[in-house]
């Protein structure tokens, strides 16, 4: 028995593709025909998963070719189902919404000890000082410290009734609310917990409060890479996120790492730049003198070379250290070098997250207002 693989083809364009309006072969769903002796062989792929399509689709060509070319034609089908692509819009925020939480801003570090933990503190009091409604979650499972810093160790969050349920009322000062974990653990006893329950903890902070109207919610999260970091992305619609460093080489490359991490198509979270703590020292009795101890340009050059952008420096001074030390962080020291260095990081963030927004989906990601002049003014 003769036949060609041309009159396999013109049979199986009567056969219309699951879903598609077209026909098999129109649209190209037929990858493949081999045609030897009494036999055919056709490898196809179809986008529906379920055992009755690919029932279906097998009947029907072993029906098609037996009907148009020929009865005794032995018909050998090699079915796989084609992974569609998402149609989701590929710059879509992942995450369940926080009600009246407008942008959610993760802080990250590659490593511990480059005060990522500082930055966060003092990049929320200065948009406290703007006049934004703005809240701090300390995610550092092993290590929280935003309570040490914004000088409420010995609060508790209070239990309010909202709607029916119980939740937690953030804990507030300086006109910044926080959760921590540090409120429900033992200073003197050691977090040892796997993934999952670290996860669970979080997600009663993060669900389980009373955060009300937010224009910002900081997270400042643990050092490294790991399962708090996925956690915290699959749960939340990150706006942005912000890597801090150190100038040294073995800082900057743990860095580049966490820059990586949100970068990830599975993750896609924007990163809004790299701040660089610890640029250099200035002797108070040297107040001209730059000593660049551990580098110099080191996170900016990085920025640069991985085209992120450099969101500013914060020198390396004791009164920072000791400020975070007794619950007064820098940024509330007016009119000093030091708030004025805070204020100019968090401008550039601000105006980072603008840009970010303008490319987001408008349901996603809720846009703020412009900057003007010193301050940034919501709406």
């Amino acid at each position: 028995m003769s036949f060609k693989k041309e009159d396999v083809y013109k049979a199986l364009d009567t056969i219309t593709a699951p879903g598609e309006g077209k026909s098999l072969v129109e649209n190209k769903n037929i990858t493949n025909v081999v045609a030897f002796g009494d036999e055919v062989e056709i490898d196809v792929t179809i986008g529906n998963p379920t055992l009755q399509a690919k029932k279906k689709i097998e009947g029907e060509i072993t029906k098609v070719i037996h009907a148009k070319v020929s009865e005794k034609i032995v018909v050998k089908i090699n079915l796989t189902v084609e992974k569609t692509a998402s149609k989701e819009n590929p710059n879509k925020i992942r995450g369940k919404e926080i009600p009246n939480i407008k942008n959610i801003i993760a802080i990250a570090s590659g490593k511990g000890g480059v005060g990522k933990s500082t930055i966060t503190a003092n990049t929320a009091i200065s948009l406290a000082k703007m006049g934004f409604n703005v809240g701090v979650l300390d995610a550092d499972v092993y290590g929280p410290s935003q309570h040490i810093m914004f000088d409420v160790e010995r609060k508790k969050p209070l239990s309010v009734n909202v709607e029916g349920r119980s939740k937690m009322k953030p804990v507030e000062n300086y006109g910044v609310k926080l959760l921590s974990l540090g409120f429900f653990t033992d200073p003197g006893q050691a977090v040892i917990w796997r993934g999952p329950m670290a996860s669970k903890a979080l997600n009663q902070l993060i669900f389980d409060a009373d955060w009300g109207e937010l224009d910002f919610l900081l997270i400042d999260l643990p050092p490294g890479t790991g399962d708090v970091h996925l956690s915290i992305v699959q749960a939340l619609p990150i706006s942005g996120a912000v890597v801090v460093s150190t100038p040294q080489n073995i800082a900057l490359a743990d860095a580049r790492k966490g820059v990586a991490m949100f970068q990830q198509e599975n993750i896609n979270v924007p990163v809004l730049g790299i701040i660089e703590n610890m640029s250099y020292f200035t002797p108070e009795e040297l107040p001209n003198n730059k000593y660049y101890i551990f580098g110099k340009d080191g996170a900016k050059n990085l920025a640069e070379d991985i085209k992120t952008r450099f969101l500013g420096e914060i020198p390396l001074v004791q009164s920072i250290r000791e400020s975070g030390d007794v619950g007064r962080p820098v940024a509330l020291q007016e009119g000093t070098a030091l708030e004025n260095a805070f204020k100019e990081i968090t401008k550039e963030m601000v105006a980072e997250l603008l840009k970010r927004n303008e490319s987001l989906p408008p349901t996603e990601v809720v846009r703020i207002t412009t900057m003007s002049g010193c301050s940034a003014v919501k709406k």
